[in-house]
């Protein structure tokens, strides 16, 4: 039998991503007003990128593994 993705995996890495481009919205509205403000968004928004990835990467190992199996 086929592995499926979990798409609820797949929203959480919509969220992580749409939740990282918040991030650097704001991190280039506080770059002048706020270095450490702008810092900080930019460190989170990288955290979430790292997340959102991991979950992709699993989720085309999950696809590779499946293709792998029916053929």
């Amino acid at each position: 039998m086929a592995q499926q993705i979990d798409p609820n995996q797949l929203k959480k890495a919509e969220a992580a991503t749409t939740l990282a481009k918040s991030l650097i919205s704001q991190a280039i509205e506080q770059s002048a007003a706020n270095p450490t403000l702008c810092e900080e968004a930019l460190k989170q928004a990288s955290m979430e990128i790292t997340q959102a990835q991991t979950m992709i990467s699993q989720a085309q190992s999950t696809l590779q593994a499946s293709s792998q199996q029916s053929g």
